[in-house]
């Protein structure tokens, strides 16, 4: 009877083992798919109607941020329009993306988003459609971001950064406490516009 419950358990080991291999295997595949190529191919729908393509802006630095209007780093919607001004003549995009993936902090329809960026921070860089950023149902252009920057690459909270360089690849990325106008975003952004 022991030997049974033995054989047992080692048979239900070996089915949780393989069960555990084919998440990592499947986990590491879709990651390896998402990490292909380059930001180019993704597209958003804008805010206010329309299609931004990424490809749009081929040989421009991008600066992708997942934003939200009730969050305690909403003010730095203030500092990614002053970097937008300070770098629009120069190539730069500053793409916003709303998302209320953290802690529900953008409720808001197209029009309600909108009229509060433009009302309390003058935003006039573009905006998309509101997105999920992470997760299986995040927008494929942040599930190709994670999948090249691996662990840990996700955004993890609103304003999350990520620098696209002129060659449409990822040049850099910045968690939330990171501002905008910070000399190691500014930094990499001059040196994106230097190797164009």
């Amino acid at each position: 009877m022991r030997q049974k419950h033995i054989s047992r358990r080692i048979w239900l080991n070996g089915l949780i083992a393989i069960g555990i291999a084919q998440i990592i295997i499947g986990r590491a595949a879709m990651a390896g798919d998402q990490a292909t190529g380059d930001a180019y191919q993704f597209e958003f729908a804008a805010l206010d109607g329309g299609k931004l393509p990424l490809s749009a802006w081929r040989g421009h630095p991008i600066l992708v941020v997942n934003t939200a209007s009730f969050c305690g780093y909403t003010p730095q919607y203030r500092d990614l329009e002053a970097l937008w001004k300070q770098y629009r003549d120069r190539g730069v995009i500053v793409l916003g993306v709303p998302s209320n993936d953290f802690g529900q902090q953008e409720p808001g329809s197209a029009t309600e988003i909108k009229q509060f960026c433009e009302t309390n921070y003058d935003v006039d860089f573009p905006l998309t459609e509101k997105y999920r950023v992470v997760g299986a149902d995040a927008h494929p252009f942040y599930r190709w971001a994670a999948g090249v920057l691996g662990e840990g690459g996700a955004p993890r909270w609103n304003f999350h950064k990520y620098l696209i360089g002129a060659n449409g690849q990822l040049a850099g990325t910045w968690p939330s406490g990171v501002r905008p106008t910070d000399k190691a975003i500014t930094g990499e952004i001059d040196t994106a516009l230097a190797g164009k």
